[in-house]
């Protein structure tokens, strides 16, 4: 089976629009209804044997099992028969926000996240219709269930021979967006190892160095909209909160957010398919991206968004037939490409790379960046010859390092 997601603008009448906003406050009840469940059973259970607290005790019998998605989706079974609102909305849309919040406590406890929070007006932000059966998608609409055909943009054609999975409804400042997952009955072949071969060292001074040359400055997304954000964020703070002005002040602040998003998620799409030009295996680190973010220069590392570029370079190469791996990132600065000598630490202030037994000389990004192409090149098997000139076979070097 072969998953992929297409993601439309949808262009709701205002009937639509009304229903999409009653059916959001009301996931975000069932889901607050549900937290409160689960967060008062843990708290009845947290009373010390020996001694109570002076203020309050949850207080509920021993024997009350644990509440749990199963338990819960019978519970609001039951609530439906004299709350009237509930029936409003698709029984599965109800049961996939309990399902969100079944996940928020397992990310809790085996990714040690935090506890679930309580979502405040407006933060529920998606519904998610889990069966699309049936015909549901024509040119420009889509049939949600009990909604109705709702026309989006089709900016792009969807193949055929494709069923629709699922559907998610997502509010933006922008608008509402519709996320289609199509699946089709085929496995395609995942890309091997071939053709020429890229290393990736990434960082704040060039956000990409590869091994043959390529240097690309790394732009500032957020810095450079943080003046006017902040302006926003003090015209938010002077108005009433709940106001129509606080509303409208809010509205601007997350529009540039979004636009800064969208900048990034872009320009990391086209970066990614600029690497992918005429070669066959790319190599990146396997950076810890939570310990960057939360160091001396999160701020920065967030900024550059990582994270999201690998992802969307995974995505390019299979979709291009290149072969993506990460490799071990550790002392790819600290090593010699042309003779595999260890020189040490380096200050971040230096940056040429010069070996003191072979004298080799490039820039320091580039010398990590053909490190990590060195290494991807063992983890699939292939040897890497060293020449006497300084130059090895597989890696194409340049003399010149050309900007995006």
């Amino acid at each position: 089976m072969f998953n992929l997601t297409y993601e439309f603008k949808l262009k709701p009448t205002q009937e639509q629009f009304i229903t999409f906003e009653q059916w959001l406050e009301m996931n975000r009840r069932v889901y607050n209804y549900a937290l409160r469940e689960r967060k008062d059973w843990y708290k009845s259970r947290s009373c010390q044997i020996n001694a109570c607290s002076i203020h309050s005790e949850y207080i509920i019998s021993a024997d009350t099992p644990r509440p749990t998605y199963a338990s819960q989706c019978k519970s609001l079974t039951e609530a439906k028969k004299s709350n009237p609102d509930l029936k409003m909305v698709q029984s599965q849309v109800l049961q996939q926000t309990l399902k969100r919040l079944e996940n928020a406590f397992t990310s809790m406890w085996e990714q040690n996240h935090g506890f679930p929070r309580f979502k405040k007006s407006g933060q529920m932000r998606s519904f998610v219709f889990p069966q699309m059966k049936g015909d549901r998608l024509s040119t420009g609409r889509v049939n949600l269930p009990v909604i109705g055909w709702v026309k989006f943009r089709q900016s792009r054609n969807i193949p055929d021979g494709g069923t629709i999975k699922q559907a998610r409804v997502v509010k933006r400042v922008s608008g509402w967006y519709v996320m289609l997952t199509v699946q089709w009955d085929v496995n395609p072949p995942q890309p091997m190892p071939h053709g020429e071969t890229v290393g990736i060292d990434v960082g704040l001074t060039s956000f990409v160095a590869t091994s043959n040359g390529l240097l690309v400055k790394r732009p500032r997304f957020f810095l450079t909209c943080e003046r006017k954000l902040k302006l926003l964020q003090q015209r938010v703070s002077r108005k009433r909160k709940g106001s129509n002005n606080w509303k409208k002040a809010q509205k601007k602040v997350a529009s540039l957010h979004e636009y800064v998003a969208n900048s990034r998620k872009d320009w990391h799409r086209k970066l990614s398919h600029q690497i992918c030009n005429d070669v066959g295996m790319v190599f990146v680190e396997d950076l810890n991206l939570v310990g960057l973010s939360r160091g001396m220069l999160g701020k920065h590392c967030l900024d550059a968004g990582f994270g999201q570029f690998f992802n969307i370079l995974k995505q390019t190469c299979f979709k291009r037939n290149v072969y993506f791996q990460k490799v071990d990132a550790r002392k790819t600065s600290q090593i010699c490409p042309n003779c595999g000598t260890q020189t040490g630490k380096k200050e971040l202030s230096e940056r040429i790379h010069v070996c003191s037994n072979c004298g080799y000389t490039t820039d320091r990004d580039v010398a990590a960046a053909q490190v990590v192409a060195i290494r991807g090149l063992a983890a699939v098997g292939h040897t890497v010859k060293m020449l006497a000139e300084g130059k090895f076979i597989g890696i194409p070097m340049k003399q010149e390092s050309p900007h995006l």
